[in-house]
C-alpha cells in the first residue's frame, strides 16, 4: 500500500503530495489525515506530513519510493472532511496545501491531560479521631494536620495536602498503604467559566422573532439544508433566535458552531450559552492556553460537546454531525486572515456546510455588501427583524460638527454637548461608553521645524507615543524613548500630534475626578483574562465610564448605559480601503446600538469633521437601505466588490530591488495574457498600503472584472507562471475579493 502525504512544508515549489510505501504493520493505522514522519530529500531528513490519499499502486517505480518512518503521535490527525475544505482553500485562497491543513487544524499538537487527585477518608471517622489523637500525643504534626483536615472537609485536594498542610509525597503514599486515606486520580478539562454554574430558562420570544425561529425549524427537520440572512437591528433579540434554534439542531442529533467576531464578545456571550446548554459547550479562541485549547478541541472530538463558540479558528471544530453553523455580526473584518491562507470564514463557512450538509446562518444589524448583495440575489434566504427586545428604545442621535466647535474655541475631544451629557449621567448613576479607535497616547511624534515625522524602523508606519513615554510600534512591537532632539535636523521643537484612548482617560480624570473610568484596548487588557474582568466590573456597576477602541462597541449589552459617545467618527472614513465607508457606517452603527438598551431611554453623541458625508449620516439615522444603494452604486461605477470580482496578487521579500523586479514582470504577464479581451483592468504593481511591515515588504496588483470564472481560470494560470518568472524569496499569494 502507498500513502499520498503532503510535507509539513510552506513552500511552493515543493506544494505537491509525494508517494510514500506504507510499512505492513502499519497499514491498517494509516487513513487520509494521519499525521505521519517520512525521510525528505536527498539527505532522508525525517520530517513531518499529513497523508492525503491511499492507494495500492504506484506510477513511480518501487526502488524511488522511500518509507514511511511512523506515525508522529504528538500531532493531531485531520478529518477526510476537512482535507477537502483545506484542499478547496488551497485553490481558493492561493495557499500552500501545507499551510491550508494548518489552518483547519486549529489545535495541532497533543497535550498531556491535566489530573486532579482528591483525598478522603479510606477508614471510619472514628477510626481518625483516634489516630489524630495518637498523632498529637506523639507529636506528629504532619499527620495530625491531614486527619484533621479530612474530619474538618471530608475531602481534601493532593495538591492542598501538599502545599497548604506541608505534607510530603511520601507520607501521603505511607498513610495510603495503611488504607488510612484514599487518593482518587481523575482527568480534569481546562478552559475558562468554570464559574457559571446557574441555568437560565428560554424566555418567550416575540412574534418577530418566532417567525424567524419556525421558518428554519422548519427547514431543518424537513432535512432542507440552506442559508440565511437574518438582519436585525442591534438590540432586536438575534442571539434568542440562534440559541433556539441551535437547541433544534442538538434536538435532532446535529451539532452547531456559532462564530464570534472578537474574544472581547466571548464572556457574554459564552456565559449566555453555559447558562442555556450547560456542560455541551466548548470554547476556542486564542487566549486560551495551549492546554485548554487542546482539552476543548477534545471535548469536541469525542463528543461530548454540541456546540463550539468561538472566532474565525471556531469554525474548523472537529465535529462528526455538524449541522449548523451560525455566524453572528458576520460583516466583521476580524473574520478575514491576514495570513495565509487569506481566508474569509463566511466563505469557508458556506463551503464547509456544503460539504457536511449543513445550513449557515449569518447575522448582523449591519450586514457586509457581500452578504445583502447575495440576500437580494436570491442566494440566501433574508429575514428583517425590527424593534427592539423588551421595553427598549432607539436611542436620541446628535450629530456634532467639531468645526463649529473648534469656531467656538473649543479645543479638547469633548464637544459641549457630549460633556454636557456626561454630566447629566454620573448625576443620574447611570453609565456612558465612550468610543475612539486609536490606542495610545498621541498618535505620533513630528519635528515642527522639518516636518520629520518618527517611524518604525522595521515598518513603513509612524511610532504611537504612550504615556510612559516610549514610542511603540502597532505592528511589530518596537519600541523606543521619545527623542527630545529631532534625529534629522536636530530640532527642540518636537512634539506630539493627535489623541488616543490613553490620552483621553488622562483627560477624563481631570474633568471627572470622581468618575470611575475602565480603559480597554489591546494595551489594557493583554493579561489573560483582564477582558472578562473589565467586561464583568463595568456589567455589574463598578465603573461610571467605560473607554475603548472598537473591542467595547461588538456585541455587548449593558442595560445601565444610557449614553454613547463617538468621539471622532471620521477616523475610518478616509483610510486607504475600498471598503472604508462601509466599516465607518459599520462602527458608528454598532457603538450606537449599545445605549438604552435597558429600559432607561439613551442618547448617542457622533463627533465628525464631516457632518454631510453618506455613511455617517445614514448610521446617524439608522438606514441601512440608503447607505447600501448609494454604496452600492459607487462599487458597481469602479468594479469593485460585490459588483464587480476583483483579485489582489500580494507579493513580499525582504529585499525590495528584487520585490520591485519580480512585480513589475508580473504585472506584464498578467497585462499580456488578456491584453485583446477588454474583459480585466490590471492596476499596479503598487506599493502596499502598509509598505513594509517587520522588515519585510509588501507589493500589490489588483485584476478587476465581472468575468468570475475567467478571473479564476487567470489566477489559475498565474500560479504556474509566477513560479518560473518570480525570483527566489518572493512570496507570492492571491487573494480574490480583497
Amino acid at each position: 500500500m502507498y500513502a499520498d502525504i503532503i510535507v509539513n512544508l510552506s513552500v511552493k515549489s515543493i506544494d505537491r503530495p509525494y508517494t510514500y510505501r506504507i510499512p505492513e504493520d502499519l497499514e491498517d493505522k494509516i487513513v487520509p489525515g494521519t499525521p505521519v514522519m517520512v525521510p525528505f530529500g536527498n539527505g532522508g531528513r525525517v520530517i513531518k506530513g499529513f497523508v492525503t490519499g491511499i492507494h495500492a499502486g504506484a506510477t513511480l517505480s518501487d526502488d524511488r519510493i522511500k518509507n514511511i518512518c511512523g506515525i508522529c503521535d504528538k500531532s493531531n490527525e485531520i478529518e477526510e472532511k476537512m482535507l477537502s475544505l483545506a484542499a478547496w482553500m488551497k485553490e481558493q485562497f492561493g495557499s500552500t496545501m501545507n499551510e491550508a491543513i494548518k489552518c483547519c487544524l486549529p489545535v495541532k499538537d497533543k497535550m498531556e491531560n491535566k489530573t486532579v487527585s482528591t483525598i478522603t477518608p479510606g477508614v471510619p471517622f472514628e477510626t481518625l479521631r483516634n489516630a489524630l489523637s495518637e498523632a498529637l500525643e506523639k507529636k506528629r504534626t504532619a499527620r495530625a494536620r491531614l486527619y484533621e483536615a479530612l474530619i474538618d472537609k471530608g475531602e481534601i485536594g493532593r495538591a492542598y495536602a501538599l502545599k497548604e498542610l506541608k505534607l510530603t509525597a511520601a507520607t501521603l503514599r505511607d498513610e495510603e498503604e495503611k488504607g488510612f486515606i484514599k487518593i482518587t486520580t481523575v482527568d480534569e478539562v481546562r478552559g475558562p467559566y468554570k464559574d457559571i454554574t446557574e441555568r437560565d430558562v428560554p424566555p418567550e420570544l416575540t412574534p418577530g422573532q418566532k417567525l424567524i425561529t419556525e421558518s428554519i425549524k422548519n427547514d431543518l427537520r424537513e432535512g432542507i439544508r440552506s442559508d440565511y440572512l437574518i438582519f436585525g437591528e442591534t438590540g432586536s433579540g438575534k442571539t434568542e433566535i440562534y440559541m433556539d434554534i441551535i437547541s433544534e439542531c442538538i434536538a435532532s442529533g446535529k451539532q452547531a458552531i456559532m462564530l464570534i467576531p472578537e474574544i472581547s464578545l466571548t464572556y457574554q456571550t459564552v456565559s449566555r450559552f453555559i447558562r442555556r446548554f450547560g456542560d455541551r459547550v466548548s470554547i476556542m479562541n486564542s487566549r486560551l492556553s495551549p492546554g485548554e485549547r487542546f482539552d476543548q478541541y477534545m471535548r469536541a472530538k469525542n463528543g461530548l460537546a454540541d456546540i463550539m463558540i468561538g472566532p474565525r479558528s471556531a469554525l474548523f471544530a472537529p465535529f462528526e454531525r455538524l449541522g449548523l453553523i451560525v455566524m453572528d455580526e458576520e460583516h466583521e473584518t476580524s473574520y478575514k486572515s491576514e495570513s495565509s491562507p487569506a481566508y474569509h470564514a463566511r466563505e469557508v463557512a458556506l463551503r464547509r456546510a456544503a460539504i457536511e450538509g449543513a445550513s449557515v446562518i449569518l447575522g448582523s444589524a449591519t450586514p457586509s455588501l457581500e452578504s445583502y448583495a447575495m440576500a437580494k440575489a436570491g442566494r440566501l434566504k433574508l429575514f428583517k427583524l425590527t424593534g427592539r427586545t423588551g421595553n427598549a428604545v432607539h436611542p436620541d442621535v446628535y450629530l456634532v460638527d467639531m468645526r463649529e466647535e473648534l469656531r467656538k474655541k473649543n479645543r479638547t475631544m469633548f464637544s459641549y454637548t457630549l460633556r454636557e451629557q456626561i454630566e447629566n449621567r454620573l448625576a443620574k448613576k447611570e453609565q456612558v461608553m465612550l468610543f475612539l479607535n486609536r490606542r495610545g497616547y498621541s498618535t505620533s511624534v513630528s519635528c515642527r521645524e522639518c516636518g520629520t515625522v518618527i517611524k518604525c524602523p522595521h515598518c513603513d508606519v509612524t511610532m504611537t507615543l504612550h504615556k510612559d513615554g516610549r514610542m511603540i510600534c502597532h505592528y511589530c512591537g518596537y519600541n523606543a524613548e521619545r527623542p527630545s532632539l529631532c534625529p534629522k535636523c536636530g530640532s527642540r521643537y518636537i512634539g506630539t500630534f493627535g489623541a488616543g484612548t490613553q490620552k483621553i482617560e488622562e483627560e477624563l480624570k481631570k474633568i471627572w475626578p470622581q468618575a470611575r473610568i475602565i480603559r480597554m484596548d489591546s494595551d489594557s487588557v493583554r493579561r489573560k483574562g483582564s477582558m472578562d474582568e473589565c467586561l464583568k466590573t463595568f456589567e455589574r456597576g463598578g465603573a461610571d465610564i467605560l473607554l475603548g477602541t472598537q473591542m467595547i462597541v461588538k456585541g455587548h449589552d449593558f442595560p445601565n448605559v444610557t449614553l454613547v459617545g463617538i468621539l471622532l467618527a471620521d477616523l475610518s472614513l478616509y483610510s486607504p480601503d475600498l471598503r472604508s465607508g462601509e466599516r465607518t457606517f459599520e462602527l458608528i452603527a454598532q457603538a450606537s446600538g449599545r445605549a438604552g438598551r435597558g429600559s432607561k431611554k439613551g442618547m448617542v453623541v457622533i463627533q465628525t469633521y464631516d457632518p454631510e458625508n453618506y455613511a455617517i449620516v445614514s448610521a446617524a439615522k439608522r438606514d441601512y437601505e440608503s447607505f447600501f444603494e448609494e454604496e452600492m452604486a459607487y462599487r458597481v461605477t469602479m468594479g469593485y466588490p460585490p459588483a464587480g470580482i476583483m483579485l489582489a496578487i500580494n507579493l513580499s521579500s525582504e529585499k525590495e530591488d528584487v520585490l520591485e523586479e519580480s512585480a513589475g514582470r508580473l504585472a506584464k504577464i498578467v497585462r499580456n495574457l488578456y491584453s485583446d479581451s477588454g474583459r480585466f483592468k490590471v492596476i499596479g504593481p503598487a506599493k502596499a498600503s502598509l509598505y513594509k511591515i517587520k522588515d519585510i515588504f509588501h507589493m500589490v496588483i489588483y485584476v478587476k472584472t465581472y468575468d468570475g470564472k475567467g478571473l479564476r481560470a487567470l489566477g489559475d494560470e498565474l500560479r504556474q507562471k509566477a513560479a518560473l518568472n518570480v525570483a527566489e524569496g518572493v512570496r507570492v499569494e492571491y487573494n480574490y475579493n480583497n
